[in-house]
């Protein structure tokens, strides 16, 4: 799954630090949702969103005819 993460975030100039602090998680967690190497959950998905002022969907990509089945 495709994210913007990293451009939302330094478009706010935020550290990968001061967002993990803002939704609970760890420094590495930011990293990995960066580089695509994990899925958050649910919860942790909207808190990411939240912090932008935007919804999941605009913050994380599905891509398309991956999944869908």
């Amino acid at each position: 799954m495709e994210n913007l993460l990293r451009e939302l975030r330094e478009r706010e100039s935020m550290t990968q630090e001061d967002l993990a602090a803002r939704v609970g998680v760890s420094r590495q967690t930011i990293i990995s949702l960066e580089r695509g190497k994990y899925n958050p959950s649910l919860m942790l998905a909207h808190k990411l969103a939240r912090v932008f002022g935007l919804r999941i969907e605009d913050v994380f990509l599905l891509e398309d005819g991956k999944g869908d089945e």
